[in-house]
C-alpha cells in the first residue's frame, strides 16, 4: 500500500508529465502544471524534498517556461512588425481556431490572421509574409522552448526527490 507521500510523488511525477505534453498542445499550460508537480511534493514532504537550491532551481526553469508561453508569439509577431492590434487579434484567432483543427490551428490562424490583417493595412505583401513568419516561428519556438524546459523540470525531479 501507498504511504501519503508516495501517492504525492506519483501525483507530481503524473503532473510532470502533463506537463510534457501540455508544452507541445496550445492551450495546455504544460509549465504551470509542472510547477503544481514539483510545489505538491515540496508541500507533502513538509518543505524538505526538493531542497531549497534544488526547488529554486526547478521554480526558475518553470517560470522560464511561463515566459515561453505567455511571451514569445506576441513578441515574435511584433519582431517581425505586426502591430499590437494584429497580434492581440492573432492569439485570439489562434486560440478558437485550436479547439477546430487542434494545434495546427494555432499556427495556421496565427499566421494567417498576421499575414491577412498586415496586408491590408500596409498593402506590403512581402512585409506582411515576414510579420507572418516572424509570428509562426515565435509560435513554434515557444513550444520547443517549453518543452525542453519542462523535460528538464522532469528529469531535475526525478534526481532530487
Amino acid at each position: 500500500m501507498l504511504g501519503t507521500v508516495e501517492a504525492v510523488w506519483l501525483a507530481a511525477l503524473a503532473l510532470l508529465l502533463v506537463g510534457i505534453l501540455g508544452s507541445l498542445v496550445p492551450g495546455l499550460p504544460g509549465p504551470a502544471l509542472s510547477l503544481a508537480g514539483v510545489l505538491s511534493y515540496w508541500w507533502a514532504t513538509d518543505y524538505t524534498t526538493p531542497g531549497t537550491l534544488a526547488l529554486a532551481g526547478l521554480v526558475a526553469l518553470g517560470l522560464l517556461g511561463l515566459a515561453a508561453d505567455w511571451f514569445a508569439a506576441p513578441l515574435g509577431a511584433k519582431a517581425g512588425g505586426a502591430s499590437t492590434r494584429t497580434t492581440a487579434i492573432a492569439g485570439v484567432v489562434g486560440f478558437v481556431l485550436l479547439f477546430v483543427l487542434g494545434p495546427l490551428g494555432v499556427v495556421v490562424g496565427v499566421a494567417g490572421t498576421v499575414f491577412l490583417l498586415e496586408l491590408r493595412g500596409s498593402g506590403d505583401p512581402r512585409g506582411s509574409l515576414r510579420a507572418a513568419g516572424t509570428a509562426t516561428v515565435a509560435v513554434l519556438g515557444s513550444a520547443l522552448a517549453q518543452l525542453v524546459v519542462t523535460g528538464a523540470m522532469l528529469v531535475g525531479f526525478l534526481l532530487v526527490a
